[in-house]
Order: structure tokens, then C-alpha cells, then sequence
């Protein structure tokens, strides 16, 4: 999917909702939405893989591993009624439907926790639902269009979803988008000003939604990985870059937990205010001692060592 067509894509997504949700908004309803749908594409994959190495016994393969809790032959475990097509079959409940799928995800990959089960999709808002069971029903039929498979979608499509849903109608608005999010261009700059190297420890004491850690890992990638199975991945003999990184926000905190999975990066991103309640103590000791030798630099301060 090329970036007109994603644009077009969730805009006719975000003009189902419309009216429903203030449009800054937007992002926090069709975006877990299409994680979760991402999420399935990818589970629907694996399966296929699976099942053209150990014929039908694939799936019960999996569902052995699950209940020993301890996957390696997927990613993510998503239960059957948490699948997009179960979903797709939803007429009636669907909002109540939708929650329950994705508090059934999250209870089953812990990882998942805090990321996909951040908005309850059967809200009200003075004794009336915040999205109706029509418009829930519309925006399941657009999203459907595209599939996100690991062969259909490069691994950064929520990424750039976010930033285009934040400047389409934050910036709209008259308000910041940048409050939010690195612009890609600039992240892209940091992260090859930085060059990391495998093994290194990177940490944004201000995550967003993950932008600049997710360049820095891309970054590694395009130095030291090679081609497989049609991604590129990191090989064996190269340690993974080790990602921390903490946002005040909590839907911005849970799109760069979102961001995080999706790029299959090990990342330790916690909710919070750095200034006042620092996760990661020593990286904020450090940030001090940086802005108290260089001033100047305090405008966007990064960390990596």
C-alpha cells in the first residue's frame, strides 16, 4: 500500500466516525483497530506457513504451545474471536464485541496489555453511545479493504497512519502536532546522525509514539540486516538495540507500544512524566547533567550511548 493510497484509505475510515468524535480524536478508535487487524493478517500468515510445513495439525500445534504459555511458533496468539473475520461476521453487540476481542488479546499476549485495549468501543457519553453500532459497522467494512499481511504492508503502516491521522486534524485545528510525535524526516536525520551500532542502548526520555526509537532500530536494520522471508531482520551474530523510552501521554503511550510490536522490537516504554516521576532514573540524571553543561540543547534532547 503506497502512502496515497493509506491516506485515502483512512480518511474514508475517519469520515464514517465523523461527527461521533471530536476529529483529534479519531486516531484513538480506527488505530487499535488497525493493529488489531494487522495482528490477525499476520497471525492468518503464520498459520498458512505452518500449515504448508506440518499440514492440518498447524493449528493444533499452536493452540498446544499456547496452553503451555509459552509461544515461539507466532508472534501473537489472537484467539479465535478476536480474528478479523469473526469480527467481519459481527451484526449485533459489535462495539461490546470489539472490547471483549481485544481485552482477549491483550489477556493472552501480556506484551500486548496497555496498547490494544485502550478505549472501550461500546462508550457513552451522557447515556449515548460515543460510536453507533452503524458507524462500528461501516468502519469494519472500510478497514477490511486492505489486508496487512507480513507481504501486503511494510512494517512501518501504523507509524505513518499515526502521523497522518495527528496532522490531518490536530494541525488542523491550530494545534501542535510535534507534541506528539518526531516528523519522520526529522527522526530520520537523528537516527543517521546517531548510527547506531548493535548492542546499543537508545532512550527517548519524551517517546511519542515511538517515532525516533522505530527509526534508530530501522536505522540498524539498513546497516547490518539481510533479507528473509521478504523482511529484513537482523541476523543472529548482531545483538538488537536495547529501546527504552517513557510518554506522558497515555494514547501515545500506547500507539508506541503499538509501534514497538509491530516492528518486532523488544522495547521497554513506560507511561509517566519524565521530569517529575523518571522511569529510568539514571537516563535522567544524565539528561540533567547534559542540559546544565549545554543549555542550548534543551530544546529536543535525545540520548544515546
Amino acid at each position: 500500500m503506497d502512502t496515497r493510497a493509506l491516506q485515502s484509505w483512512l480518511w474514508e475510515a475517519a469520515c464514517v466516525i465523523r461527527g461521533a468524535v471530536d476529529a483529534p480524536k479519531f486516531k484513538d478508535y480506527i488505530l487499535p483497530l488497525v493493529f488489531l487487524k494487522r495482528l490477525s493478517d499476520v497471525f492468518d500468515d503464520e498459520l498458512e506457513r505452518l500449515t504448508n510445513e506440518f499440514g492440518r495439525d498447524a493449528l493444533d500445534l499452536i493452540e498446544q504451545e499456547r496452553r503451555t504459555g509459552q509461544m515461539h511458533l507466532v508472534r501473537f496468539y489472537i484467539p479465535e474471536n478476536a480474528r478479523w473475520q469473526a469480527i467481519r461476521r459481527q451484526t449485533v453487540g459489535i462495539g461490546q464485541y470489539i472490547t471483549d476481542a481485544v481485552r482477549a488479546v491483550a489477556r493472552e499476549n501480556p506484551r500486548l496489555s496497555g496498547a490494544i485495549d485502550i478505549v472501550g468501543f461500546n462508550a457513552t457519553a451522557a447515556g449515548q453511545r460515543i460510536i453507533s453500532e452503524e458507524q462500528l459497522a461501516a468502519l469494519i467494512d472500510v478497514l477490511s479493504r486492505h489486508r496487512l499481511g507480513l507481504r501486503d504492508v511494510e512494517p512501518d503502516i501504523l507509524g505513518r497512519a499515526y502521523e497522518y491521522l495527528l496532522r490531518k486534524f490536530a494541525e488542523g485545528q491550530g494545534q501542535s502536532a510535534g507534541e506528539f510525535y518526531t516528523p519522520r524526516e526529522v527522526a530520520i536525520l537523528m537516527a543517521r546522525i546517531l548510527e547506531p551500532e548493535p548492542g546499543t542502548t537508545v532512550y527517548d526520555p519524551t517517546c511519542g509514539s515511538g517515532g525516533l526509537l522505530i527509526k534508530c532500530h530501522l536505522r540498524l536494520l539498513e546497516r547490518y540486516g539481510e533479507q528473509r522471508n521478504g523482511r529484513r531482520v537482523l541476523p543472529d551474530r548482531f545483538a538488537p538495540l536495547k529501546v527504552f523510552g517513557q510518554e506522558i501521554n497515555a494514547a501515545t503511550f500506547a500507539m508506541a507500544r503499538m509501534n514497538a510490536v509491530i516492528h518486532d522490537i523488544e522495547a521497554d516504554i513506560r507511561i509517566g512524566d519524565t521530569m517529575r516521576q523518571p522511569a529510568f532514573r539514571d537516563a535522567v540524571q544524565l539528561l540533567m547533567e547534559l542540559f546544565l553543561a549545554q543549555p542550548k540543547v534543551c530544546g529536543s534532547v535525545r540520548i544515546i550511548w
